[in-house]
Order: C-alpha cells, then structure tokens, then sequence
C-alpha cells in the first residue's frame, strides 16, 4: 500500500498511523448538506426562566443560534482534519419540550463544495447546547448536554444517508 493510502478504511490515517488531512482536489464540487441534532436537559425552572426570558446574562436561544452559527463557520479550526468550508447556510433551531425541561437543538448547514459539512453540523449543536449551560449555569450545574448525533447528509460520492428524521 502507498504511503499516503489510508489504512483499514480510516480516511485520516496513513499507511504508517500518523494522522493525514484528506486531499479532496480531485472531487468534484457538489451540493452537500448536513443536519445534526442534541439537547440540553434542565430542572423545570430553569426551563422556565428560558422560556420567560428570565436568565440574566440575556436571550438563551438567541445567543445559542449565534454560537452555533459561528461555531459551524470555524469547525476546521476546531477539529485538526477538518478542510476550511465556504459555508452557503447555517440554520439552527430549537424545540422547547417542557413536558421533559428539554432544549432540542437541530442544525442544517449546506455547501457545494469537496468535502461534506456533517462535522459543521455536529459542531453548531454542540456550541449551542454549551452556550445554553453557559448562560444557566449559575441556576442549575446539573443540566445535561446529551444526544448530540448526525441525523442525516446528502451529498458527495455517499449520496444521501438518512440516520433518523
């Protein structure tokens, strides 16, 4: 096997083990998405000040939404293997589930470009559930980021792979 040939099927490690950055110059240029979803799990009140926009370091969703955008745009400088995207979208958005004192988050982010977007996607979900304990951690330490998981990509030579909807 070459060198710079990835071994046992792992696209960021070469022949040798030592991590590689995958070269994508020769893949063509396609429309490629991926969603991303996760929660934040909270005492009843702390659910309720969100909701009442009682926090004091202001809008948690609001805040969440631009975290989770701006940690999308920056993902390659986040994860070491990551290639730098010129994102065309990021959406993000938010399902309050008082029943359970859940924030869902789910974020949609979209290119055309090499090399998908499913670690982009999984970054904003991850930000904005952190931007969430964040900004209510001085009422509730015990919340609870969980479920953060790729919910479906399309796009790219693997087509489009739908894990849940």
């Amino acid at each position: 096997m070459p060198d710079n040939e990835p071994d046992k099927g792992l696209t960021h490690i070469d022949a040798t083990g030592r991590p590689r950055m995958v070269d994508v110059s020769a893949k063509p240029d396609t429309l490629r998405e991926a969603t991303a979803r996760g929660e934040v799990v909270m005492q009843p009140a702390t659910f309720a000040a969100i909701k009442q926009g009682g926090i004091a370091k202001g809008d948690v969703l609001s805040v969440a939404q631009v975290a989770g955008t701006m940690a999308a745009k920056k993902t390659w400088d986040l994860i070491p293997m990551c290639h730098p995207l010129l994102l065309s979208n990021v959406s993000l958005s938010f399902e309050m589930d008082e029943a359970n004192s859940r924030v869902g988050i789910r974020a949609t982010v979209r290119t055309t470009g090499k090399t998908g977007v499913e670690m982009e996607a999984l970054t904003a979900v991850s930000v904005a559930a952190l931007t969430i304990y964040d900004m209510c951690k001085a009422i509730d330490r015990a919340m609870v980021i969980r479920n953060v998981s790729l919910v479906r990509k399309s796009g790219g030579k693997s087509g489009t792979i739908v894990i849940e909807e």
